[in-house]
This record gives C-alpha cells, sequence and structure tokens, in this order.
C-alpha cells in the first residue's frame, strides 16, 4: 500500500499496456484485453489473463480488446482497465489519489482525448495529463528534442502509426493513420484466404508476420523463409494446413506498407528547408512494436533517401518517455494536456 499521491504514467496500447511508477520505473506490461461477465458487468480478468480467454470464453463471458487503432472504443471497459491498472500499483484501496499520465496517438480527435482523460480520472486518477505518443518515444529514445534542431520519429504501434519533426521542444509537422501491427495481421489473413481459400485466427497471422514476415521482396538468391499455418478452409469447412512464404507475407503487406511510406513522405513534405537538412544529417528514428518487422529499415531508407535507425528497446520508448516528463514535470507542462 502507497501511502502518499505519486505520479503514474500508462502507455496505453492497442495491443499491450504499460504503467510506469515515479521511484519504480515500468512495473506492469501486459495486454490490452478485459474479459466482462454478461449478466452483471462484472470484470472477471485483465491483461494476459483474460488475453488467455480470447476466442475461449461461454456465452456468459466477452472477452475483448477495448481500443481501436490507438483510441477507446468501449468507454466503460477501458476505464475498468485503468482503474485495474492503477489498483495494481497503488494497492486496492489506495487512500491518496495519483497524478496519471496516459499516452494518444498525436492524430487523436478532441473528443477521443477527451475521452482518455475522463476514463483516467473516473479511473482513480486524481490529475490526469495527456502526451502525444511521438513525443514520448522521441524522449525514451534519448533524443534531445530541447534544442534548435530537427529530429524525425516514426512510432508504429498495434493500431496506429505516426510520423512526427520535433524542434525547440514542440511538434513542427506531424502525420497519424489507423496502420499498425493488427493491419498487417488483417491484410495477411485476407491473402492467405483469397489465394489459397482459408481462414487463419489472429494469433496465426501475427506468427506469420513475426516469422517470415519481411518489408522487401526475397533475393532470388537468398533462401526463402517458409511457415506451416493451421486454418479452415473457406469451400468445405474443415480444418487445413498450408505452407506459407516471406514471399506470401511480403505480397500481403504491400499496401500497409505503401500507407506508412506515404505518411512518412507527407511529413517530410511539410518540414521547412533548414530542419530537413538537420534530418537528412541524423536520420529518421524508428520507435514500437511493430518497427521490428524485418527490412522495415532498409525498405523506408530507400524510399525516401535518409539513414534509417532502430531505437534501443523501440516497445518501451513510449513508456520511458513518460517516465521522464513526470519526473521534471514542470519542463515538458507545455506539451502536455491536463485535466
Amino acid at each position: 500500500m502507497i501511502a502518499f499521491s505519486r505520479r503514474i504514467g500508462v502507455d496505453l496500447g492497442t495491443v499491450n499496456s504499460l504503467v510506469w511508477v515515479q521511484g519504480r520505473g515500468v512495473v506492469v506490461n501486459e495486454p490490452s484485453v478485459v474479459a466482462v461477465a454478461l449478466r452483471d458487468k462484472r470484470v472477471v480478468a485483465v491483461g494476459t489473463v483474460a488475453k488467455n480467454m480470447l476466442g475461449r470464453t461461454p456465452g456468459t463471458i466477452v472477452a475483448s480488446k477495448p481500443l481501436r487503432s490507438g483510441v477507446i472504443a468501449d468507454y466503460p471497459v477501458t476505464e475498468a482497465m485503468l482503474r485495474y491498472f492503477l489498483q495494481k500499483v497503488m494497492g486496492r484501496g489506495f487512500l491518496f489519489k495519483p497524478e496519471v499520465m496516459v499516452s494518444v496517438p498525436a492524430g487523436s480527435t478532441q473528443v477521443e482525448r477527451r475521452a482518455v482523460l475522463d476514463a483516467t480520472l473516473s479511473a482513480g486518477a486524481r490529475v490526469a495529463y495527456l502526451v502525444d505518443e511521438p513525443l514520448a518515444a522521441m524522449i525514451g529514445a534519448g533524443i534531445p528534442i530541447g534544442e534548435a534542431s530537427g529530429n524525425m520519429i516514426l512510432n508504429i504501434g498495434g493500431g496506429a502509426a505516426e510520423a512526427a519533426v520535433v524542434s525547440l521542444g514542440g511538434v513542427v509537422a506531424s502525420k497519424g493513420i489507423r496502420v499498425g501491427g493488427n493491419t498487417f495481421d488483417e491484410a495477411i489473413q485476407k491473402y492467405v484466404r483469397k489465394k489459397y481459400g482459408v481462414m487463419i485466427g489472429d494469433s496465426t497471422a501475427e506468427m506469420v508476420k513475426v516469422t517470415v514476415g519481411s518489408a522487401l521482396p526475397t533475393e532470388p538468391s537468398s533462401k526463402e523463409k517458409t511457415i506451416q499455418v493451421k486454418g479452415r478452409d473457406t469451400v468445405q469447412g474443415l480444418p487445413r494446413e498450408i505452407q506459407l512464404t516471406s514471399q506470401d507475407a511480403w505480397e500481403a503487406m504491400q499496401r500497409p506498407l505503401a500507407l506508412i511510406l506515404e505518411m512518412v513522405k507527407k511529413v517530410l513534405e511539410e518540414v521547412p528547408p533548414e530542419l530537413a537538412s538537420d534530418i537528412i544529417d541524423k536520420g529518421l528514428m524508428m520507435t514500437g512494436g511493430s518497427v521490428l518487422l524485418s527490412h522495415l529499415d532498409t525498405f523506408l531508407s530507400k524510399e525516401i533517401g535518409i539513414p534509417v535507425s532502430l531505437a534501443e528497446d523501440p516497445l518501451q520508448c513510449v513508456i520511458k518517455g513518460i517516465g521522464v516528463m513526470l519526473d521534471d514535470l514542470e519542463t515538458y507542462r507545455h506539451a502536455l494536456r491536463e485535466r
């Protein structure tokens, strides 16, 4: 039980949510999944336990992901999830309410931002702050955002991708699209169904992406990766096993990759010439779980003509950035929305 109010950061992700506590660092990293009993709307499980229930629940329980494309899709369930996280780190009957900072996609609407603030306060926060994910990710990646120099970041999560250029502690140009790791998975599912007549599940599509997925086609001289997957035949309705190749995965992901590339190019088009020269020198930094897609850095560098690098520990850059901002709140308060 924590006796006094403290500061807590939450990276509220479509796939995973991370919680940072002042003085302790990252203490929670769990799937953004909630299981609810239909009869009395009672929360049965949250996080890893709830994720294991997906697709396996009886008719009386529904396990779902309350966030879509990085924003709230189910308000009551999101509030319950946030309350669970706060109780987990503060103790069930915490006496003093904490200050809580939550990350949101840069392209979120005012309505979507207000929903996150309301849910955070309803879950037990005394004060709620919102920070744009690209800014937090840049701070977490160790990029000095306060200098009079341009820095560019591409953050790709499970539900959204955002590109931003920051100078003097503020966002100069940014774009966000509802394309992320889940979009890659859905593209693979559609491709397999169309080409092979087989329906595969979300987890199988993700396994294909991680195992043989690539942002570049297989070189003729190199050996092609393959994976055996099981699904349901769309004609006969019977179980069927097929072999997929890295070429299949690459062809399936062409559309989402093109959308991300287009977004990055649009941000670069809006950048003033002085900052553009800085970006040419420093390159583009990538953060977020979905930037781990094989050869994504090479693909982007080839298309936009500037160096592209992967941040150290890209999955935790946003939550680490939130921690830095909460530790020095007055310095970063100008970049936050507070309630």
